[in-house]
């Protein structure tokens, strides 16, 4: 038997308590962070592909697999694939009434997810968190949850090379509310965006209700970065990747650059 894949892993869990809300959100939550390998009817042309459709019954689905030798032993013959983040796939899908099967006949982690559960979870990756201002008045040590700490570390293990590291801190406002924030320090021009969303997810797929989790850009030389660093929990971010030969990729690798939908 092959080895489980993380995929495999938190169906397990969701599975094992179809009531457990945090298990399944962390089910979405591997489903759209990981690599997935769809199942196209053709050669893909310049930037667009064709999904090969399955109907069963009313509902249309495009089927992907985590590993590739997965599609191949679904498929028996060589077919033609294209490799994208679960998150592009479920955007690709959006509004279009077609559902997904993943992993299908070939891995425990087998599962028809209908269409509308594919548009909740793109619009639950396309949200975005609120800009606002607060006057912070007191830095405490943090106090959220383990499986908060578990969601962020893990989330923030992939976001290498966009700050230098993160904080995460109890903090009282200057109109008496309370909370938590994370503070990313020193980081990479740009990059605010990314880590703010990164964040935000990690706290939705978390499933837990942890109050207000605010975010924050600091340099290190910064008085309140100090201060947070001093009382808060640390989250280290993996040096960023050296630069490799460029080379052709995939259609729909580029976030910025969906593939289109036939």
């Amino acid at each position: 038997m092959s080895e489980l894949t993380q995929l495999d892993q938190a169906h397990a869990a969701m599975q094992a308590d179809l009531n457990d809300d945090a298990a399944r959100m962390r089910f979405y939550e591997r489903l759209a962070d990981r690599e997935l390998f769809l199942l196209l009817s053709s050669e893909p042309q310049g930037e667009d592909i064709e999904p090969e459709l399955f109907e069963l019954e009313t509902e249309k689905y495009v089927l992907v697999f985590d590993r590739e030798d997965r599609l191949a032993e679904f498929v028996g013959v060589p077919a033609p694939y294209a490799a994208l983040p679960g998150r592009i796939i479920a955007g690709m899908l959006s509004g279009q009434g077609i559902g997904l099967g993943v992993n299908l006949g070939v891995a425990p982690s087998s599962i028809l997810i209908p269409a509308e559960a594919m548009d909740w979870l793109a619009q639950t990756l396309s949200s975005a968190p609120d800009e606002v201002e607060a006057q912070i008045t007191e830095i405490l040590p943090p106090s959220a949850p383990e499986v908060l700490l578990t969601a962020l570390a893990e989330k923030l293990g992939s976001a290498g090379g966009l700050a230098q590291y993160a904080c995460l801190a109890g903090v009282g406002h200057a109109d008496g509310r309370r909370g938590h924030l994370l503070a990313f320090i020193n980081p990479a021009e740009g990059a605010e965006r990314a880590l703010a969303g990164a964040a935000n997810e990690a706290l939705t797929f978390s499933g837990i209700d942890v109050g207000e989790l605010d975010v924050g850009f600091f340099a290190e030389a910064d008085e309140i970065a100090q201060k947070l660093t001093a009382i808060g929990l640390r989250f280290d971010l993996p040096a960023p990747e050296a630069p490799q030969t460029l080379a052709p990729v995939a259609p729909g690798s580029d976030p910025e650059k969906p593939p289109i939908l036939k």
